[in-house]
């Protein structure tokens, strides 16, 4: 999953990023207004990590810029501010939770998983396509109650195809949400080729019902 953190204190900002990045998040980062609302506009995110206090402006404006443009994120806020008011507001603006600083990180990853399960699968810990299932929780593919060996890459690009089955995913959509933001700076898609070719090799040989066609020069489409 790709988390975008928005906070502006520098070592509380340092400290969530390592811890997520060892649980093999994709973490991006913005430690002012100006940069998160770029960020929270142009990219998409599995889940928003928002700070209400911000260099240049506030977490809760974010919120409404991104209601206004009907911009979603699984949005945790956190705050040093244990204001019933600002959690209302945040809740109100489209926030899924709040998080009340100093917090225990185990107790952040929790509410992590827990907002992005209601959302992407519907409170649901597995999600089954013909023969071939998910575990959200394990980061696990099954297929016919076997475990299918996948690397982190290729287990992030199938639960993506999956939580978007039947539609049409173009490259560019595939590679910013799998690799991340810094994805403008490639010179080419040759990695997503070879990412992709090996998901589906892989999904082939174990018999998987599932099948990720290639729609030529666009981007790939997972059938059921």
């Amino acid at each position: 999953m790709k988390i975008l953190i928005i906070e502006d204190e520098y070592a509380l900002l340092k400290t969530m990023e390592e811890f997520l990045l060892a649980e093999k998040y994709l973490v991006e980062k913005a430690a002012d207004y100006r940069s998160a609302i770029e960020k929270v506009m142009i990219y998409n995110y599995d889940c928003i990590l928002l700070d209400i206090s911000l260099p240049g402006g506030s977490g809760l404006q974010i919120l409404r810029e991104m209601k206004k443009e009907n911009k979603t994120g699984n949005i945790i806020i956190i705050s040093a501010k244990n204001s019933l008011d600002d959690k209302i507001a945040g809740l109100d603006l489209g926030a899924d939770d709040y998080l009340t600083k100093p917090f225990h990180l185990t107790e952040l990853h929790a509410r992590i998983k827990a907002v992005v399960r209601r959302k992407q699968q519907d409170g649901k810990q597995t999600v089954s396509l013909g023969n071939t299932s998910v575990d959200f929780v394990l980061r696990q593919v099954f297929i016919d109650d076997n475990p299918l060996k996948l690397n982190r890459k290729e287990f992030d690009m199938f639960v993506f195809f999956v939580n978007n089955k039947n539609r049409l995913i173009t490259k560019d959509v595939l590679a910013e949400h799998v690799w991340g933001d810094n994805i403008d700076l490639a010179d080419n898609f040759d990695f997503v080729y070879s990412q992709v070719k090996n998901l589906r090799r892989k999904l082939k040989e174990g018999g998987s019902d599932t099948v990720i066609e290639n729609i030529y020069g666009i981007g790939y489409k997972l059938i059921v």
